[in-house]
């Protein structure tokens, strides 16, 4: 019990780290408030939410050293937002583009994120261009979506937002902080397209999944490789860092 119990304190303090452990206990689902991070934590009763709580929250997938305040942050594969909540959190002051594929993800991303006002939600796909994509699920976790370009919309497509139009939109810069966990899709991101928003970018955090797209490591490695990047990694996370910056 106290190997659950003490990670919940730690990061929520005491009293919210116990309250969310005896209602994650006899309540699978619902809201749980915290004070330290003034907002309500929304989860489902799935393997993946879990996962990606403990990943965020308890595991500190993205509690690390920066040398710089980040003030610009896309969240690529945002899932249900908990990323974005930890950012926020952690930088006040940056803007961050949160960008999710599945519907129901993203419905619980805006639940999570109703706090954050400087936080703006995007139903859709991190790409190499601004084009139509729909998702192909082709795992059996709750979280794992893969999405393809099709030609023409459907109905059952979904927009695709090229990093450099993100830029534009949100007349940055600069990137100072790029997550991407977008279930191999950093192929196609990395593989053409990039010149013009690579060597603005500050810091990359990306997961990579070879056993998704065959190629995605390699895209990504090339593609830094051909500007002056350092490489680490922190979890399951490629850690790249600009050192023109």
């Amino acid at each position: 019990m106290s190997t659950r119990l003490l990670p919940l304190i730690k990061t929520f303090g005491l009293f919210d780290g116990i309250v969310f452990f005896i209602r994650r206990i006899f309540k699978k689902d619902g809201s749980y408030y915290s004070s330290r991070y003034h907002s309500k934590i929304h989860l489902r009763n799935k393997y993946a939410d879990k996962i990606t709580f403990k990943q965020v929250f308890l595991e500190g997938q993205y509690n690390f050293d920066i040398p710089f305040t980040p003030t610009t942050i896309i969240d690529g594969g945002a899932n249900i937002g908990l990323a974005s909540v930890y950012f926020s959190h952690r930088y006040p002051s940056a803007s961050i583009v949160a960008v999710e594929p599945n519907k129901e993800n993203f419905e619980m991303l805006e639940k999570n994120i109703v706090s954050f006002s400087k936080v703006n939600a995007k139903n859709g796909g991190i790409w190499n261009d601004n084009k139509n994509l729909v998702i192909v699920n082709t795992q059996d976790y709750d979280n794992s979506f893969m999405v393809e370009e099709v030609e023409v919309a459907t109905p059952d497509s979904i927009p695709a937002f090229s990093i450099a139009s993100i830029m534009q939109e949100q007349k940055w810069a600069t990137i100072d902080l790029l997550k991407l966990d977008i279930e191999g899709s950093e192929k196609e991101v990395f593989e053409k397209n990039y010149e013009s928003w690579l060597p603005h970018t500050k810091m990359i955090i990306v997961e990579v999944h070879d056993h998704m797209r065959k190629g995605a490591a390699k895209s990504v490695f090339t593609a830094t490789n051909k500007y002056n990047f350092s490489f680490s990694m922190n979890h399951e996370n490629l850690i790249f860092m600009n050192l023109d910056f």
